[in-house]
């Protein structure tokens, strides 16, 4: 039986089709995988299906039943839940109160059983597989536990039908198993799940069946048994990708940045020696919290080094603000790019030339042509998929919002560049072009930091590998050392 029937659907904006003859089904007690790169509609096709967005044309039926005036009110009494990739949470309220914001009833002159409300916030969230206080302020919560939180919210409500996207992105790998736990028991109680990521061996390993979207367009619908890995990447991008990974080798030249025994107490480093050469790609791994992301506002001057000596071309330099960094020639995109890569509500050239504005002024005025120059220049050679430098960047899909915000450190010819998570929810064509991106800038001269969670990425793209744990370096591995067993035990603090 369908619990959820889209059919013909479509939905223009601004006279861009994002929606085009979109049909999909899902059906009681499965896990339906919902792929395809960004921009390929997979977004607004959910915001159709929870009453976000209303369709041009097309028909959405829930448990058989057609609905014609959709809203998020209607979704709710359907039994429809979304779980988005980032959380929305009041941050000032408690998250038992977070989570009787969305079951309670608002009647006027009501008395509060508290007791009641944390009793039940407890109950929900032990069964989404948390360990959250009731009491604790969702601001306080990390985005692991916020999207506890949302489950636990669903559950709740009764829900029917599930849609989470791309819920695991900020999970650690037992976050994820344990998340997986709490979908496959809702699948067993006959509730449908709509499943959107980017990790294609999440869907291997969870979902029942795969529909794939293109350009707007729905590909196909498989049974998860009966398609393999690079079937599903061709549906998706339309061409087989012969690499995600397309390393090449580069001639190493001097080298550019070299720390030694820099400490930094504010964000627990200790000791931290490492170099890396012109030309190289340098990975930094660890699990969450080993100290990766310090290490790289260390090196930026976001969180300045207590002691040590961070060298820059041979010259020692003291790096005490970002800005200091860039005039070293030190660029650093930032894992959380809606909070620090890109500003939403700028146009694309406006953020393209945001950390470069002295090369598209005059005397403090704008140079509109110069930032237009720039602009066109990155959006060409990253291949920024826009319709226009002009458009606001929040409106462009995630992978090119991180080519975006990546072209801001290039516009200011960095001679070292610092990568955290570049490819972290962005499809698998978007991300081999942004690794073929750092393998040209390499070539180039650049030399690069590259900071994943993704063992595979680290790997692919790395000529050495160092290896962060309790804030450390653990040990440093060659290209030809370097396995997911030999950095997993190094992660855990197996010293070499």
């Amino acid at each position: 039986m369908n619990v959820l029937e889209a059919t013909s659907i479509r939905k223009a904006f601004a006279g861009i089709h994002a929606l085009k003859d979109v049909s999909f089904q899902l059906r009681a007690g499965e896990v339906h995988a919902l792929i395809g790169e960004n921009g390929a509609g997979k977004s607004t096709l959910i915001k159709v299906m929870t009453g976000a967005v209303q369709a041009d044309s097309g028909r959405l039926s829930v448990f058989g039943c057609e609905i014609r005036d959709h809203d998020p009110g209607v979704a709710r009494t359907l039994g429809i839940a979304a779980i988005y990739q980032q959380p929305a949470l009041f941050p000032h309220l408690s998250v038992a109160e977070n989570i009787a914001c969305a079951l309670e009833s608002t009647r006027p002159w009501r008395k509060i059983d508290w007791k009641a409300r944390r009793r039940q916030a407890r109950e929900l969230l032990e069964r989404a597989g948390g360990d959250i206080h009731p009491d604790r302020l969702a601001g306080s919560l990390s985005m692991p536990e916020q999207q506890i939180v949302e489950i636990a919210k669903a559950i709740g409500a009764d829900a029917r039908i599930l849609i989470t996207d791309e819920p695991t992105a900020s999970l650690t790998d037992q976050e994820v198993e344990r998340l997986f736990g709490v979908i496959r028991t809702l699948r067993s109680q006959g509730v449908g799940v709509i499943y959107i990521s980017h990790r294609l061996e999440e869907i291997f390993a969870l979902a029942d069946r795969v529909t794939v979207l293109r350009d707007g367009h729905t590909i196909a619908t498989r049974d998860v048994r009966d398609v393999n890995r690079e079937e599903v990447i061709e549906m998706m991008v339309g061409r087989p990708i012969a690499s995600v990974f397309p390393k090449r080798a580069v001639a190493l030249g001097e080298t550019a940045l070299e720390l030694r025994s820099v400490s930094n107490a504010s964000k627990s480093l200790k000791d931290i020696s490492l170099s890396v050469r012109r030309g190289e790609v340098l990975g930094i791994a660890g699990l969450v919290g080993s100290g990766r992301t310090e290490l790289a506002e260390t090196i930026f001057g976001l969180a300045p080094a207590d002691s040590g000596e961070i060298l820059v071309r041979g010259k020692s330099v003291r790096i005490h603000s970002p800005a200091q960094a860039i005039q070293l020639g030190i660029g650093y995109l930032p894992e959380d790019r809606r909070q620090h890569g890109v500003i939403l509500e700028m146009p694309v050239a406006a953020n393209a030339t945001l950390a470069n504005l002295r090369t598209v002024s005059h005397w403090g005025w704008m140079d509109q042509e110069r930032e237009e120059h720039l602009a066109q220049r990155y959006i060409g050679q990253l291949g920024i998929k826009t319709p226009s430098s002009q458009v606001v960047a929040g409106t462009l899909s995630g992978g090119n919002q991180q080519k975006v915000a990546l072209a801001r450190w290039l516009a200011i010819d960095p001679k070292i560049l610092i990568l955290d998570e570049p490819t972290q929810g962005v499809d698998v064509g978007s991300k081999a072009e942004i690794h073929k991106s750092m393998v040209d800038l390499a070539e180039r001269g650049l030399a690069i930091l590259l900071i994943s969670s993704e063992l595979p990425e680290v790997l692919g793209m790395s000529d050495r590998v160092a290896v962060m744990h309790a804030g450390m370096i653990s040990g440093l591995l060659s290209r030809q050392e370097a396995t997911q067993q030999r950095i997993l035990a190094l992660a855990l603090g197996n010293r070499q």
